[in-house]
């Protein structure tokens, strides 16, 4: 499959932004001098690549008047998803020793991807960011029937209405949340509940994150049913590119404070707008995105969703074995910790990733009816955060 190497930047980057900012489970070291302070973000721009990936896979067929195939849209997202993931949690719920946190969310949760929407953020920290995963695999399910709702009769008013309304109504939960459960604990001084509901009301839920892939599907729209607006938008990718820095870098000034009440209410859309703003840089062929070879950044994209599911186990189990001597030490200590969430994650991606994706290649190659036309292919679908 031909890649787009301005997309596998992006994700490159998105999954070691993550993993620093998930590194305040380990101690002793100097956490890249506070980037890893919103390095959350991260997830924001892999919800705007998967977005926008997904998107033409469902919008493709849809726009070419053909029979869109349910089976083989979730036979194709089932085995890209479940066999790491499954592998994973069987680790977390076999080994408790290895996790990163003593509590765990009852099993069913996670078989069902309901984490997201049930956590005890409190006593039950270890695999939370399997959050993302849950929107992820919420906006699967129901991403395709709104779809094929729309394309009965497609119009651009009817798109923009959906997707205006979905954002205002993220924002109206939000902001409900933050004004009758936030608020009062932030007046109270309670700091346990201030966290509590920030993450259940505000952070985690699917239809309080629907920001970023609905700038992904927003620029997938374009790019199937308006080509030639797309192909206009992309003559100025590198404006585009900058414009989006320009918009994260306000989102990160915003989100100072991550649970007052102005970020809560406005910070999700806008630097879910950034982050479409690069993930159409980066899709747009010419673009000074598309055109970087940074070494290594395709592995890490390839690689992401294995490392993703993975690293905190890994940073957890070095810190028990070589903590001691390990921390503290500045460049030895990163080098460690990478060299150790690299091979775990080589291991996931070539010993169970590939495999099934070639299965997954081998079944679909027998199918009476492809789901998606030969111009669907060139743009890599790695897309779970």
């Amino acid at each position: 499959m031909n890649r787009l190497p301005g997309l596998d930047l992006l994700r490159a980057i998105a999954i070691a932004w993550v993993m620093i900012f998930h590194s305040y489970i380990i101690g002793g070291w100097g956490h890249f001098a506070g980037l890893d302070k919103h390095g959350w973000m991260g997830v924001d721009l892999f919800f705007a690549l998967s977005g926008f990936l997904i998107g033409q896979q469902v919008f493709k067929p849809l726009a070419a008047g053909g029979r869109f195939s349910f089976a083989d849209f979730y036979l194709r997202r089932a085995f890209r998803i479940l066999p790491v993931y499954l592998l994973v949690v069987a680790v977390y719920f076999l080994w408790p020793g290895g996790r990163e946190y003593p509590g765990i969310q009852p099993l069913w949760q996670f078989l069902t991807f309901s984490v997201n929407l049930l956590i005890d953020a409190q006593n039950s920290k270890a695999f939370s960011h399997v959050w993302s995963l849950c929107v992820e695999e919420h906006f699967y399910l129901l991403f395709p029937l709104l779809a094929l709702w729309l394309a009965r009769r497609p119009t651009a008013a009817k798109f923009l209405a959906v997707c205006i309304g979905l954002v205002l109504f993220g924002m109206l939960v939000r902001g409900y949340v933050w004004l009758h459960l936030v608020g009062p604990a932030i007046a109270a001084d309670d700091q346990q509940a201030v966290g509590s509901w920030f993450l259940k009301g505000i952070y985690y839920p699917t239809w309080a994150r629907l920001d970023g892939l609905l700038a992904g599907v927003v620029l997938a729209g374009v790019r199937v049913y308006r080509p030639d607006l797309w192909g206009r938008w992309s003559r100025y990718a590198n404006l585009a590119g900058a414009a989006g820095l320009a918009v994260v870098a306000l989102s990160i000034w915003l989100f100072r404070d991550r649970v007052d009440f102005i970020p809560t209410l406005l910070g999700y859309p806008l630097l879910s707008l950034g982050m479409g703003l690069l993930v159409l840089c980066g899709a747009s062929q010419g673009s000074v995105s598309a055109r970087v070879r940074l070494p290594g950044a395709a592995w890490l994209a390839a690689a992401s969703y294995s490392l993703y599911l993975s690293h905190k186990l890994v940073f957890h189990g070095v810190e028990s074995a070589f903590g001691s001597w390990l921390d503290g030490h500045g460049l030895l200590t990163f080098t460690g910790y990478a060299a150790a969430t690299l091979a775990v994650g080589a291991v996931l991606h070539y010993g169970i990733e590939l495999p099934f994706l070639r299965l997954r290649g081998r079944l679909l190659s027998r199918s009476p009816g492809e789901m998606l036309p030969p111009v669907a292919q060139p743009v890599s679908s790695q897309g779970v955060a």
